[in-house]
């Protein structure tokens, strides 16, 4: 079933998105806006312990990752050294502690530089090549991560991580029991834009899953700072980003129903032959069903908002002038959310051809106040909300896996625009991941999923456990 806890985590501050921009491998999507994709969504496993593990199948332990190149504000050319190949340097533990060291090199910006240098050069001499050799000296090639993690409790534990960019200032690290902070904090918008938060705190309390199907949420966030656009020259920041300290609490409903389900039996599991009797569980447990279901989940959030009701960002125009634009932010709101999801699965995931074929269909609507005023908007013909009524509309989540051999399967996820009254190009394709992953039977339900977004350029490799 396609994850429709994603509803609730949300309208929070912790949604994390899978991205290679950070050596932690993701970024927090921002709050109120249309829900990500769940190819999307960071393994639950920690980064450095997805390195530990990965590099035992990557030669001497170097696994790659790609991101665009992009423009900074405070950098007029684009960066170079989209390419990045990462490795775990050290990891010292002992019972309840451990302490892993991450080192991140960028072979394109090297190779640009040497190039450059040769092709400047009119005569092959000593210092043409000295010249050239100090380049791999450039502290912008290298990005080092630190991490370490402490158990306190059987269910609790204090996590800590920095990491330091040798072609960015400043840092990040964040701590994280229930309380989590970072400076800066990285955050990725719908449209694909990142977004540096100088100052990010925040503290949530959610329920655990329960089989009544109700949930709840509540926490406190604080921005401080302006936020800092990362790979777009131009644009407004989200208000959800700006200055300020934030209540929230939220609530849900889920409800499932299995049409029908065809239950793993202890044949399924012991294959005889004339060998004797052999163990075949699934590839995925979390596979192993043949189903058809449908699920929904409704709920309301509530937010209030104290200090930062008026935002303001100057910036400058082409014809030199410094434009300034103010944000407005309602200090108290309240908002109800919903989806519906619809799953069908083919085969028991066990053999090693054509045992799994598997379509997930979710509805999501994130705001219904939004989408009741984009309505409005449409019969006032409202034209200067617009923009409003495409992040309020309804979106539709495809997913479709098919086995490709064995324990490999291909996946795609697509998010589709609804929204006709925009006209034709009001309802689109908004985004789609490509993903491939090889299931470990020995971690029951553990995967590791290369994938590329064509939307945002952007592609790694991950360990991910339990994602459906």
């Amino acid at each position: 079933m396609a994850n429709l806890q994603t509803a609730m985590d949300s309208a929070f501050w912790d949604q994390p998105i899978s991205s290679p921009r950070t050596l932690e491998g993701s970024a927090n999507s921002i709050p109120g806006e249309p829900f990500p994709l769940d190819a999307a969504r960071a393994s639950r496993a920690l980064r450095i312990q997805q390195l530990s593990f990965l590099g035992l199948g990557f030669p001497l332990g170097i696994i790659p990752s790609y991101a665009p190149a992009s423009p900074s504000p405070s950098q007029k050319e684009l960066e170079l050294g989209s390419f990045a190949l990462e490795s775990l340097l050290l990891r010292p533990s002992t019972s309840n502690w451990w302490l892993g060291l991450v080192g991140q090199f960028r072979p394109k910006k090297l190779i640009s530089d040497i190039k450059r240098e040769f092709s400047a050069a009119e005569d092959l001499e000593l210092s043409v090549f000295t010249s050239a050799a100090k380049h791999v000296l450039d502290k912008s090639l290298y990005s080092v991560g630190l991490c370490s993690q402490l158990s306190i409790g059987p269910s609790t534990s204090l996590l800590w991580s920095t990491e330091r960019h040798g072609h960015k200032k400043g840092k990040r690290s964040n701590h994280d029991i229930t309380l989590e902070a970072a400076w800066p904090q990285l955050f990725i918008d719908h449209k694909a834009q990142y977004w540096d938060v100088p100052e990010s705190v925040s503290l949530n309390v959610a329920s655990l899953a329960s089989d009544s199907g109700l949930r709840y949420r509540f926490g406190i966030q604080k921005n401080g700072g302006q936020p800092e656009s990362a790979n777009a020259i131009d644009g407004e920041p989200p208000a959800a980003l700006m200055p300020g300290l934030c209540a929230k609490a939220a609530f849900s409903y889920e409800q499932r129903k299995d049409m029908w389900r065809n239950k793993e039996t202890k044949e399924d599991l012991i294959i005889k032959t004339d060998k004797g009797s052999f163990w075949r569980p699934a590839y995925d447990v979390c596979l192993r069903e043949p189903h058809a279901a449908i699920s929904t989940i409704i709920g309301g959030t509530c937010v209030a908002w104290f200090g930062g009701k008026e935002s303001s960002m100057a910036g400058e125009s082409q014809d030199g002038r410094i434009a300034v634009n103010t944000k407005k932010r309602s200090p108290l709101s309240a908002d109800l959310f919903g989806s519906i999801c619809c799953t069908v699965q083919h085969g028991k995931f066990r053999r090693i051809f054509a045992d799994l074929t598997r379509v997930d269909a979710r509805l999501d609507i994130s705001s219904v106040s939004g989408l009741a005023k984009s309505i409005l908007n449409t019969f006032s013909r409202n034209s200067a909300s617009s923009a409003d009524n495409l992040v309020f509309s309804p979106r539709l989540n495809f997913i479709l896996q098919q086995q490709v051999l064995g324990p490999i399967v291909f996946r795609v996820d697509s998010k589709y625009l609804l929204d006709a009254a925009s006209g034709k190009d009001g309802s689109h394709m908004e985004d789609v991941i490509y993903s491939l992953s090889y299931s470990l039977r020995l971690l029951r339900s553990g995967k590791v999923v290369a994938w590329y977004s064509p939307k945002r350029k952007e592609g790694m490799i991950e360990l991910r456990l339990f994602e459906f």
